[in-house]
């Protein structure tokens, strides 16, 4: 029985290139919330950018943000759960490496504030307009935190980026392509954050579903009782993943729906057995 669901937004509920979750999520996240199953947004996006777009229902949500390095629960603001801290030394060297790069920006995340050295205005006014909590710094090594992630934002130099980052950085990090323009990096990733909210929780990780289209949301999907994966995934992540789909709402619809029926069935049990 399903318990919790944790989904990916870029690519998943949210088109790439749209900026409102659709009204039909929110509604079926309040549906399941009434059944007694949670709804977990997990994504690469920071805390207070996560509650800003889930605003209806942001108070009754987990979160598992930072790619799952930093954990949530429910409330205003929810308490931290869990939170994987990156090796200071090793983080610092590799926002050098990537600051190195032609074309490349960095991105720093602290528990819910996003760090940029900015070469210009571009990647500040993207994370503005996600709605981050954002301070500009003159150096890594200025970061008054702890680090839990880091990422590359190379628009129009994706393969190069990964090209040159990941092969040095592999044996240190998670490394992630995250849709078109991010390679992030981060001890932790989706399936150890949803490991550790499943743990504070309560909850059997085969009462888990999980939604996903890209592979940063392969470990959440591995270890999920039942994974779904976009129709516009990655052959390679398409033919992993059996269960298919091209809208979450109208799965989490029929979820709602299942879990009725059996409600349904107990009552009657419990009614002609007395």
């Amino acid at each position: 029985m399903i318990r919790l669901v944790a989904s990916d937004i870029d690519g998943t509920l949210l088109p790439y290139g749209e900026s409102d979750i659709p009204a039909e999520i929110f509604e079926e996240i309040d549906r399941l919330e009434r059944k007694g199953i949670l709804f977990a947004p997990a994504s690469g996006r920071q805390y207070t950018s996560l509650r800003k777009l889930f605003a209806p229902v942001a108070d009754k949500a987990p979160f598992l943000c930072e790619n799952g390095a930093v954990v949530f629960g429910p409330g205003n603001p929810g308490p931290v759960l869990d939170k994987t801290v990156m090796d200071r030394a090793l983080a610092e060297q590799l926002c050098r490496s990537i600051i190195a790069l032609r074309g490349v920006d960095v991105l720093i995340s602290g528990e819910n504030t996003s760090y940029l050295c900015p070469k210009d205005r571009e990647i500040v006014d993207l994370m503005e307009s996600k709605g981050n909590n954002i301070t500009l710094i003159p150096r890594p090594e200025d970061v008054p935190e702890d680090i839990v992630k880091i990422a590359a934002y190379c628009p129009g130099r994706l393969e190069e980026t990964w090209l040159a980052l990941a092969k040095p950085w592999k044996n240190h990090f998670q490394v992630a392509v995250a849709g078109a323009e991010w390679v992030d990096f981060t001890l932790a990733d989706k399936g150890t954050g949803l490991t550790q909210l499943c743990a504070a929780l309560g909850v059997e990780l085969d009462e888990v579903m999980a939604f996903g289209d890209n592979f940063n949301d392969e470990a959440m999907l591995s270890i999920a009782g039942r994974p779904w994966i976009m129709e516009g995934a990655d052959p390679a992540l398409k033919e992993r993943f059996p269960n298919h789909c091209a809208n979450v709402a109208d799965v989490l619809r029929t979820l709602g729906e299942k879990r009725a029926r059996l409600i349904c069935r107990r009552a009657l049990f419990y009614t002609s057995s007395r």
